[in-house]
């Protein structure tokens, strides 16, 4: 899925995507859209790579390591379908960015759960090649992010 549209940030796009199910205080910061207990999954991470994260504490000392594995350039708006429950959302979505050892354009699929105005759980569904090719393989995601694996 690619769009020539783009928002400014992660942020930005869960916002507009979610709407009114986010609590107005959270403004466009991720963690501050997230429950206290968050729990968010990568199912299809490399084996061996982080594939769950388990509260926004543990959430706030991730995203600044991963976070510098890619330089992103653009986000497209998310296509977003709320289910029956109106408390779970699939969002489609795409980015563009640069790793150190090459391209990160990403397709996105995210399953989201929220309660109270917060996300409580999250599943983020990507291509793991795109971005294993795009840090230069499992070895600097193990060295970059070693302490959140079997998290």
């Amino acid at each position: 899925m690619s769009d020539t549209n783009t928002i400014p940030s992660f942020g930005a796009m869960l916002r507009t995507a979610l709407g009114d199910a986010i609590i107005v205080d959270a403004g466009e910061n991720f963690l501050d859209m997230c429950d206290e207990g968050i729990v968010f999954e990568f199912p299809f991470a490399p084996e061996g790579s982080v594939r769950e994260l388990r509260g926004r504490d543990t959430m706030a000392a991730y995203l600044p390591k991963a976070g510098g594995l890619i330089s992103f350039e653009s986000m497209s708006p998310a296509v977003t379908h709320v289910t029956k429950d109106g408390e779970t959302f699939v969002l489609e979505f795409s980015c563009k960015g640069e790793g150190k050892a090459g391209r990160y354009d990403q397709n996105y699929i995210s399953v989201i759960k929220v309660k109270n105005g917060r996300i409580v759980h999250y599943r983020d569904y990507w291509n793991p090649q795109v971005l294993l090719d795009a840090v230069g393989g499992l070895e600097t995601l193990k060295f970059e992010l070693g302490n959140f694996i079997d998290a």
